[in-house]
């Protein structure tokens, strides 16, 4: 890779003269002699193939190439800029990037407040999230895949914080002939029906088989097309009420009326792979997370 011969320090005379319209005005706003600024773009348009500024009178004018040349050019003193903060950022401990595993049955929305406050203390840290379900979030914590994890199931030896709970009810089309009966449904009338089901992620033990067990069952990776199989009429299923508010408004879904509560609320933990030597950046994030994402169980349909 051959070095550029054009300095960050030409690129950025370059600029303050675009900027400031002139050589004299350029020179007091970089505290440098006018004739030093001269030399610079003189140097500049000697170093490319074709010369980015020219006088007229007293006037310095962008050439063509030099309007191309200059938005690259904020573009590099920018990325330069940028890539002194993140030093900085990394000499005082903190982390380039943090990533956290959420079970899909989170609903992301909850989660904004908490990257949006911090991105203002943590600009240069990057977040990452894996989206992960059933024995997925837990390899994703002790597999050490992720530095934050938010799921149902808390492994032995890891310390965990209650910060939500997620509410999911049995969910289908109307035209579905679970919710087309006047009775109520039971668990054994429930089974005979086909059931989508989530996806395990996990490689250790799969558990997408559901609640009820079933034989008769799709599964699907994202919860999204669950929802669209399910308006559809070609199968039911339990989904977080979060999830499919707007199709419960609509009555494009319908509760299913169930002889029994087949309700389930399933209770969310905030948990770090490793609180000891967690960076500060990865600290912050849960302790935003704690406070903030606070998500009750919402009323049953």
């Amino acid at each position: 890779m051959k070095l550029p011969r054009i300095s960050l320090e030409q690129w950025l005379t370059f600029k303050s003269v675009v900027d400031q319209g002139s050589y004299a005005k350029a020179a007091e706003a970089l505290n440098k002699s006018q004739s030093s600024v001269s030399y610079a773009i003189a140097r500049l348009n000697d170093q490319l193939p074709q010369p980015v500024l020219s006088l007229r009178g007293r006037k310095a004018v962008m050439t063509e190439a030099g309007q191309i040349l200059y938005r690259h050019a904020v573009q590099l003193l920018n990325q330069a800029a940028e890539t002194e903060t993140i030093a900085s950022s990394l000499a005082m401990g903190f982390e380039s990037e943090v990533t956290v595993a959420v079970d899909v049955l989170v609903d992301p929305s909850s989660l904004i407040c908490a990257f949006e406050e911090f991105s203002k203390d943590f600009p240069n840290t990057r977040i990452r999230v894996l989206e992960t379900s059933l024995s997925g979030t837990t390899d994703a914590l002790l597999e050490k895949q992720a530095d934050l994890v938010i799921g149902s199931v808390i492994p032995l030896g890891f310390i965990a914080t209650a910060i939500m709970q997620v509410h999911m009810i049995p969910v289908a089309a109307p035209s579905h002939l679970l919710n087309s009966s006047t009775d109520d449904i039971s668990e054994v009338e429930l089974r005979a029906h086909r059931q989508v089901v989530l996806r395990d992620t996990g490689s250790r033990q799969e558990r997408d088989a559901g609640w009820l067990q079933s034989e008769k069952r799709w599964t699907v990776s994202h919860f999204s097309t669950s929802v669209k199989l399910i308006r559809s009429g070609l199968a039911f299923g339990f989904l977080p009420i979060a999830w499919i508010e707007k199709e419960l408004a609509s009555g494009e879904l319908e509760k299913i009326s169930m002889q029994q509560i087949m309700d389930r609320t399933i209770q969310m933990y905030l948990m770090q792979s490793n609180k000891h030597a967690a960076g500060p950046a990865t600290r912050a994030l849960a302790e935003l997370i704690s406070s903030l994402v606070n998500v009750k169980p919402t009323a049953s349909h």
